[in-house]
């Protein structure tokens, strides 16, 4: 369940970069289930042209955190490129006992901005986590493989000096929802990739 926040419409030059969400089927080599997935990513090239707008998309969606795996080596994101390999590092670490299989059972509100995504508490008085829009390397969304119908969101993120890198993972409601914040977020990399051209 999301809701808009605002959407404002600009023209755009007639070179841009397209962004595209893609549903794959991913098998996991541990346990061998089949998972669909949605990655978010961007695809340049300067032969394409656009439309005559863009939107400017902030949307808020209600998750719950799994945790994170964080200060990995920033070639760990080299390393974990394509989404079948995000999907098993986040099993492997499932089963090592570094992030849970279920969340807290407390909701959050992931909001999507041109900005990046912010996580706050449901009454938003309290910012639990924020990763700017040029932080973010991927987002992944497939099944959890638990049959309970909920998808996980994988977020891969970097830090500033692009030495240590973080998955952050949350629970969806549905695979509906998770597709929903790929797109809001590929739009947000679509509207700010659209006004540096302009």
């Amino acid at each position: 369940m999301f809701r808009k926040v605002k959407k404002r419409h600009s023209s755009s030059s007639s070179q841009s970069s397209e962004i595209s969400t893609k549903s794959k089927s991913v098998d996991s080599s541990l346990g061998g289930l089949s998972r669909s997935s949605t990655v978010a990513s961007l695809d340049t090239d300067s032969n394409k042209s656009s439309g005559n707008s863009t939107s400017e998309a902030c949307a808020e969606f209600r998750v719950k955190y799994v945790g994170c795996i964080g200060k990995l080596h920033f070639e760990m994101s080299k390393t974990l490129q394509e989404p079948l390999d995000l999907v098993s590092y986040i099993d492997a670490a499932q089963q090592d006992g570094k992030l849970p299989f279920v969340p807290g059972e407390e909701e959050m509100i992931l909001a999507v901005s041109k900005y990046g995504v912010r996580v706050a508490s449901l009454d938003q008085c309290a910012v639990l986590h924020r990763h700017p829009l040029y932080l973010i390397v991927r987002m992944l969304c497939y099944d959890d493989g638990l049959g309970a119908g909920k998808n996980l969101l994988a977020l891969n993120t970097t830090d500033r000096k692009q030495q240590d890198c973080s998955i952050w993972v949350y629970q969806c409601s549905s695979a509906e929802q998770a597709q929903a914040i790929c797109k809001v977020l590929s739009a947000s990399f679509d509207c700010v990739l659209a006004s540096e051209k302009s």
